[in-house]
């Protein structure tokens, strides 16, 4: 009997130590966890956020294999209609926070520059409102942030150009208003790609950010004026570049391009001038310079006379293939 009781203690025993090894979850991360899901009014996407379950084994969450911390909480799909909760503060060790398509309302918490580790945050397609924050520029460690498709007014904090790991920002489909910020120029991560169409953005792009190596530029459905050919040239790396339905007027004739390019949309503008030779040395492009005020000779060779017609019509006298024959 005596026997029996001792094995019976020991087998308890082994069992709370098993129990208390398979709980990967710090303490501290499941307490922040479950104060965002009530938060968050317990919605059904955190039903398996249950206490008496590891945290690590939680859905739209990642536990770090080593230090067994929280180091991303991505929610999506959702129809939260609530702020983004004060309390993902509380999770130190976070590297990636994503609320994408969750209708998030409110602002942005200044509590998120508690997380210092922070590389990646997409709270694309939800309805926050207010500025865009300066304050995101504390977070040094952010290499992609994702606010696209909400209703953020006001001017773009200059200080976005403080974060030297950034290479993706997506501001389009707002509702900002102002000038792009010359600071921008400063931004000289690899690969760098900037979205800032669908806004009411005025003024001139700097002359500064023809130093910078953009792959990506968009800024199309604005209201900018100007020069742009600036940000073009042979030895730049830019391959994607829509500047489509803004007010932009220069001579586009002497304008140089890397072989690099693949999708220049210049459409609804007020360019003039003819249409540079240097076009036909591009391995590929998909071009479109509708509705301007072009003229001349639409360059033969490379893949220029196979685009469709419509890349080029609505100009003042562009004339040859695809389009009728110069007289």
């Amino acid at each position: 009997m005596a026997t029996f009781h001792f094995l019976t203690l020991a087998f308890l025993f082994l069992s709370s130590i098993s129990l208390a090894f398979a709980d990967r979850c710090h303490p501290n991360d499941k307490k922040a966890l479950l104060k965002i899901k009530k938060d968050l009014n317990n919605a059904y996407d955190f039903v398996s956020w249950d206490p008496k379950i590891d945290c690590c084994e939680w859905n739209s969450v990642e536990c770090d294999e080593k230090t067994n911390r929280i180091t991303s909480v991505a929610i999506s799909n959702s129809d939260l209609k609530l702020p983004l909760p004060a309390s993902v503060g509380d999770l130190p060790f976070l590297e990636s926070l994503s609320f994408h398509k969750t209708n998030l309302t409110g602002q942005i918490p200044i509590v998120i520059t508690k997380l210092s580790k922070l590389t990646f945050l997409d709270l694309r397609w939800n309805m926050l409102s207010g500025p865009v924050p300066s304050f995101l520029s504390q977070l040094k460690n952010l290499n992609y942030v994702g606010l696209s498709f909400n209703n953020f007014t006001g001017s773009i904090p200059p200080s976005l150009s403080r974060l030297p790991k950034l290479g993706g920002l997506l501001l389009d489909r707002n509702k900002l208003t102002g000038s792009i910020p010359e600071s921008f120029a400063d931004f000289h991560e690899k690969d760098f790609y900037l979205y800032l169409s669908h806004n009411q953005l005025n003024g001139t792009i700097p002359r500064r950010l023809g130093h910078t190596n953009f792959t990506l530029l968009d800024v199309s459905r604005n209201r900018l004026e100007g020069d742009i050919s600036f940000l073009f040239g042979k030895n730049k790396s830019i391959n994607t570049a829509y500047f489509s339905r803004n007010k932009l007027q220069f001579d586009m004739s002497k304008m140089e391009f890397p072989k690099t390019l693949g999708n220049l949309d210049l459409s609804h503008n007020k360019i003039y001038g003819s249409l540079p030779e240097g076009l036909t040395k591009i391995d590929y492009i998909n071009l479109n310079v509708s509705y301007n005020r072009l003229c001349g000779r639409i360059p033969v060779g490379g893949h220029l006379q196979e685009l469709d017609y419509t890349a080029y019509f609505h100009n003042r006298c562009l004339c040859g293939e695809p389009l009728p024959d110069c007289k």
